[in-house]
């Protein structure tokens, strides 16, 4: 077969984001990002199954791994945020045919992820414990997760790298050589699980150990793909370097996503904090709910990216009838797939929740499994109006329109749990009139974006009116 021949028969394969049917391409795009959000789930599944059931002490280890998210995102948000701006910026220009200004985006972006990973991992490793004293975190888990968190940030140019490669190649529509990585990656963290902790009985730090190993895989993995595409996203290492109106570019869309994530990240870590107050059981319960949450926000985050890569590509070829239609259907999909989701979820709550505790009889499970339930009655039955304000978040994103959103989600989510917290919780100091924060926030937040979303196209619709339409009109 010819070269060229060769090339249309991989486009034929390839995903068309500015022509032909949407519903389908968007569908074909998310799921494999949702299967690899599923088998990230699963893997850390196991991790925390690992930790509880043969640890040493399996409440306070479960504790500790579970209860140092929220700080782990709160540092590493803002940076890994920057990977969004990557995104977006190679949708604008591979939907505008310019092949040039994608390859330097792609040497820009794992440039810019290699510098970034060290200076994170450095800052991580110093102040997690000192931030973990902030938090009050339970005298009796605040060594197992300061050890834990030392030893995850060491991977953090790792966790870097592959988190920008990924939004590369999701950019230019191949979502899934991640899965495949990430199912060789997480079997090789499972593996490196059970031979830490159960044979070496490193405990907390075993699954740490096992973390990073598994993300410098992942990281290693994605690098190769990059330097082995034909197209315009091929990576060379012997050129990798920083474009500066590129990097501008990047920052102008990832610095906004990023403190987005950051004052999410805030707010969670303040509320963390108050569940804190709750003791162990409080700590434990919170996090094993919170664990079963996080398989619903995979699902219904797919569509966040489906929504910012599709517009993303869209408005580059200046396709806006396009990236009204992507608006809908990922609004949709987050309603068929969220609503049935979430409800299902709860109603076995008490069985997905027992997964996660020590399986020795733990004199506390139940109390634990009691709170895991409050805190379940509360977010997982509502969860798709996160779902909906992620794809929202998204569709601004891909329009440029980073900073609106950062905005809007400062003011409609994150300031007002923080004072959520300082006030209405302060006065009642219940589990419920702390958790039900959460869906009204993301409510508020999603009907804010929505009506900034609509406001903010139409003015780029007027703008395109009067301007010739690209010479490119090609997706990936």
């Amino acid at each position: 077969m010819s070269t060229s021949a060769a090339r249309t028969l991989k486009a034929k394969k390839e995903i068309s984001f500015t022509s032909g049917p949407l519903f389908m391409p968007i569908l074909l795009f998310t799921l494999p990002i949702l299967a690899t959000g599923i088998l990230q789930f699963l893997y850390n599944t196991a991790d925390t199954l690992i930790v509880s059931n043969f640890a040493a002490d399996g409440e306070a280890a479960l504790a500790a791994v579970t209860s140092t998210g929220a700080l782990s995102n709160l540092i590493t948000g803002l940076f890994i945020g920057l990977s969004v701006g990557a995104s977006v910026t190679l949708s604008h220009s591979l939907g505008a045919g310019r092949d040039d200004e994608a390859s330097d985006v792609v040497h820009t972006s794992i440039t810019i992820a290699a510098i970034l990973g060290v200076i994170v991992g450095v800052i991580g490793f110093i102040a997690c414990k000192p931030l973990l004293v902030l938090m009050d975190s339970p005298l009796d888990v605040l060594d197992h997760a300061a050890l834990y968190m030392r030893i995850v940030f060491l991977g953090m140019p790792a966790q870097m790298v592959y988190n920008y490669g990924a939004a590369l190649l999701r950019a230019k529509g191949d979502t899934k050589r991640p899965l495949y990585f990430l199912m060789v990656s997480g079997a090789v963290n499972v593996i490196c699980n059970l031979i830490f902790v159960i044979v070496f009985h490193l405990d907390v730090a075993g699954v740490a150990l096992a973390t990073i190993i598994s993300q410098y895989l992942s990281a290693t993995l994605v690098i190769i793909r990059l330097t082995r595409l034909d197209d315009a996203c091929k990576l060379d290492l012997r050129h990798l370097h920083i474009a500066p109106y590129l990097m501008v570019k990047i920052i102008k869309v990832g610095i906004p996503a990023g403190i987005q994530g950051c004052l999410f990240s805030f707010s969670n870590v303040i509320i963390q904090s108050s569940v804190n107050s709750f003791d162990k059981i409080g700590v434990a319960g919170n996090g094993a709910a919170g664990t079963i949450d996080g398989l619903i926000y995979i699902a219904l985050n797919s569509f966040y990216h489906a929504a910012l890569t599709f517009s993303g590509q869209n408005l580059g070829a200046r396709e806006i009838t396009r990236v009204k239609k992507t608006c809908y259907y990922c609004l949709l999909s987050v309603l068929i797939i969220g609503v049935p989701l979430c409800l299902v979820t709860y109603a076995f709550g008490e069985p997905l929740l027992n997964i996660f505790l020590p399986a020795d009889g733990a004199a506390n499970k139940q109390a634990i499994i009691e709170f895991g339930m409050e805190r379940m009655f509360y977010t997982t039955i509502f969860y798709f109006l996160c779902g909906l304000m992620e794809v929202m978040s998204g569709m601004l994103r891909g329009l440029g329109a980073s900073t609106t959103s950062m905005v809007v989600s400062l003011i409609g989510a994150c300031a007002m749990r923080v004072v959520w917290v300082y006030t209405i919780f302060a006065e009642f100091r219940t589990p419920g009139s702390l958790y039900i924060s959460y869906p009204i926030s993301w409510l508020a937040t999603a009907i804010v974006l929505y009506i900034c979303y609509a406001v903010i196209l139409r003015r780029i619709e007027k703008g395109f009116a009067n301007i010739a339409p690209p010479a490119h009109h090609k997706g990936a």
